[in-house]
């Protein structure tokens, strides 16, 4: 289902000192610093497989979501995902997935959910039997009959949540991307977003990677996990593999990034 081998990202940023005299000299003469976001890192997901991709700010979670769903290009190295190379077959490739960004929207923000799930519909070209029995199912299993008249702007965090999951489903994806799905939520929008997404495994064999912070998330959704650090793949087993005793999942990640030296 997902493949990558070796791949690698970098990025080239601009750097200064503070004050007007180095904001005048940096129009003239810039100097750079490249970050590794990415060192040839390598996996593979199966079908119907749902991975936590866990590891600290900076580790580059964010960079490979953004390669496997075709934002960004690599700079070496191959990925394929169900049979798609993302950056080049963009178009064909955003049809099968489904991307939740914890701390961007791609619901509008003035107007009523359901118009931004019919603009959806349209931009996806859904056809109007799937998208009912598609919307009526996410409506149900969400809790969402309330929320669809209701302008974005009026709704409270997790209430939005729930509509980002379901505006990423309505296209009926085999691939859904997590990234920070449940920041800020309360406990219980936490349990219901976890609730549904297990469901939603359970049902459609929806493949999932998910990345987080939060490592209750990881422990009700995943059994594998993948630990990144400094850009490279550090460990990649089960639950199992990685806990320690009686210790709870905090303190073994905890554990885990101080044995790695990335916290």
């Amino acid at each position: 289902m997902i493949t990558v081998e070796h791949v690698c990202k970098s990025y080239k940023i601009a750097k200064r000192n503070a004050g007007f005299g180095e904001a005048f000299k940096a129009l003239f003469r810039r100097e750079y610093e490249v970050i590794h976001a990415l060192s040839d890192v390598s996996f593979q997901i199966r079908d119907g497989e749902m991975v936590g991709y866990i590891g600290p700010n900076g580790a580059g979670k964010s960079s490979t979501i953004k390669i496997l769903s075709g934002i960004l290009t690599p700079d070496s190295g191959t990925v394929m995902v169900d049979g798609r190379i993302p950056h080049k077959n963009r178009m064909e490739h955003v049809k099968g997935i489904g991307v939740v960004f914890g701390q961007r929207s791609q619901l509008w923000w003035d107007v009523p959910v359901i118009d931004s799930f019919e603009l959806l519909k349209d931009i996806y070209s859904i056809p109007k039997a799937a998208y009912r029995n598609n919307l009526e199912e996410l409506t149900e299993l969400l809790n969402l009959t309330e929320l669809l008249r209701s302008p974005v702007r009026q709704l409270s965090l997790g209430q939005r949540m729930r509509c980002e999951i379901a505006a990423s489903l309505l296209h009926s994806p085999r691939i859904l991307f997590l990234d920070e799905p449940t920041i800020g939520l309360d406990a219980v929008s936490k349990i219901a977003v976890r609730e549904f997404i297990k469901k939603q495994n359970e049902l459609h064999k929806t493949t999932v990677i998910l990345t987080t912070h939060d490592m209750q998330d990881i422990e009700a959704l995943s059994q594998r996990i993948i630990l990144i650090g400094k850009g490279k793949i550090l460990l990649d087993g089960t639950l199992e593999d990685i806990k320690r005793g009686d210790a709870g999942i905090d303190e073994t990640v905890a554990g885990l990034y101080r044995a790695y030296d990335i916290e």
